[in-house]
């Protein structure tokens, strides 16, 4: 049975930072791969959410109704990280965290993981320092946690600026070990560099 992976979106997600993930998780990482997982959307009601793109997504599952098994919690970045409506994402976060799911976030999302707490025991990155410790605030004390590179997976945790979507993807294929190492770098190198060098 293919296990479910969340995203979270939020209205005004950034629809590109999910994209090639879902479509690995979905379809299996190469041609022919096996598919062990499920893309599921996440939302704070069952209410339609859009997307910068103008895309209109409507959840498998909002807050009241996201299952007590799935394989982990993916934060799609955007405009609405820094909400009221963003404020309900903590006890997902932290009962993710408290049950070892994984916990992936990408541009703003990663900024609001700083803001509440969760970086401060694992290595990561975002859309720079000085962005992590604006929304962070005295809650963000992991300041030489944070790695100037594309994307970070420490523990059960991957961070990524908003530009490391296949960076982010491929941290994040690793750690579900959704195909086999190579399969997953031979993906990153294609989707990354295309038919011409």
């Amino acid at each position: 049975m293919k296990k479910e992976v969340l995203f979270l979106l939020l209205n005004e997600y950034a629809d590109w930072e999910g994209a090639f993930l879902a479509s690995s998780l979905n379809t299996g990482v190469m041609p022919g791969s096996e598919v062990k997982y499920v893309v599921k959307t996440i939302a704070p009601t069952l209410d339609e959410v859009s997307s910068l793109g103008g895309f209109h997504t409507a959840p498998d599952y909002s807050f009241l109704t996201i299952p007590d098994t799935y394989a982990a919690l993916i934060l799609i970045g955007g405009m609405q990280w820094n909400s009221k409506e963003a404020e309900q994402v903590v006890p997902l976060v932290e009962d993710a965290i408290k049950r070892g799911r994984i916990v992936g976030a990408i541009c703003n999302a990663a900024s609001f993981l700083a803001a509440h707490g969760f970086l401060n025991e694992v290595k990561h990155t975002g859309n720079t320092l000085p962005q992590l410790k604006l929304w962070g605030g005295e809650r963000y004390t992991n300041h030489a946690g944070y790695q100037e590179i594309q994307a970070v997976s420490d523990g059960r945790i991957v961070t990524a600026n908003g530009m490391a979507y296949l960076e982010f993807t491929r941290e994040l294929l690793l750690l579900l070990e959704a195909d086999a190492v190579e399969k997953i770098d031979g993906y990153y190198d294609f989707a990354k560099n295309g038919f011409v060098r």
